[in-house]
């Protein structure tokens, strides 16, 4: 059984975030409460530096979610190849992605490994990835399929 890594918000349990064969995860992190990717944030910043936060007047959906940038270059950019912008493994936590599991990621505690973006849960998760990005990267993208169901 899938586990999906969660801080309990407003009462809920972890529990009714676990994903099952009928239940698959949604292809995209998104917001508990929208379907906002990459937590706002514009993805295309990321590969130019440091990541700045989106704005709904540049905006565009892909794989179901909604995306948002800072300027009409950028969401120009990304329209142009969405899959080379969008975060590795659908914006979830990468080195959770590399346990067999599913949690949030977390724009904060984002790295663009070979023109990949790659986000994980918080800070100390970010420590562990860090330690063995090659190794990490190669076993999410073994789990990956499996975990998205």
């Amino acid at each position: 059984m899938k586990k999906l890594i969660s801080a309990a918000v407003l009462g809920f349990s972890a529990a009714a975030f676990v994903p099952t064969a009928a239940n698959a995860a949604d292809p995209v992190h998104t917001g508990l409460f929208n379907n906002t990717a990459v937590g706002g944030w514009d993805a295309v910043s990321f590969h130019d530096g440091e990541g700045v936060e989106g704005s709904k007047k540049f905006s565009t959906t892909y794989n179901g979610a909604e995306f948002r940038f800072a300027s009409a270059e950028n969401l120009a950019r990304f329209e142009e190849d969405p899959a080379r912008y969008a975060p590795a493994y659908g914006g979830y936590c990468a080195w959770a992605i590399a346990q067999g599991n599913l949690a949030p990621g977390n724009p904060k505690n984002a790295n663009v490994v070979d023109g990949v973006l790659y986000l994980n849960y918080n800070d100390s998760i970010e420590e562990k990835w860090l330690a063995d990005v090659p190794g990490f990267i190669k076993k999410a993208d073994q789990e990956w399929p499996e975990v998205l169901g």
